[in-house]
């Protein structure tokens, strides 16, 4: 059985806007593009031809990963969730130790993250690092830089 993908509501919502608007905009668009350059003749060595049929392979592959991240999602509301501990959802500052700055994540899923947003992947080594610490925990984090000592100073369920 597939395993469950872990993602906040927007980033569901996400995910449908993007299937709706290939489904409704991108194939017809692609699909049109393939008759026009069907209608320029020999198929053999129409550039235009080649690379309608690219798009359109590209668009029905997304379409069915889409598909299948859809209907194995598992919607969490992170404003559902009380807990002392970081889970999946938690916004989460951090003080880091070498640098004194703070900086404040949201652990979500690999599809909506987005690290100039502040939104941490669960699977990246600093969210994985960081589920299941506590408030004032200090965690030891192995980055490609080198590591990194951060210290838990809030952790919010919005």
């Amino acid at each position: 059985m597939s395993q469950s993908i872990p993602m906040t509501r927007e980033g569901y919502q996400r995910l449908q806007e993007e299937l709706k608007r290939l489904m409704r905009v991108a194939r017809p668009q692609v699909v049109q593009a393939i008759a026009e350059a069907r209608s320029h003749g020999d198929l053999s060595e129409n550039a235009e031809y080649d690379a309608a049929k690219e798009k359109q392979s590209f668009i029905e592959g997304r379409i069915k990963e889409l598909n299948d991240k859809i209907a194995r999602a598992q919607v969490i509301n992170p404003a559902e969730l009380d807990s002392e501990k970081v889970l999946f959802g938690a916004k989460v500052t951090l003080f880091d130790v070498d640098n004194g700055a703070e900086v404040t994540y949201q652990i979500v899923g690999e599809d909506e993250a987005d690290i100039k947003l502040g939104k941490l992947s669960v699977t990246s080594p600093v969210g994985k690092a960081l589920i299941g610490h506590r408030l004032d925990d200090e965690v030891r984090i192995n980055v490609p830089s080198g590591m990194k000592i951060y210290e838990i100073i809030d952790i919010k369920y919005e």
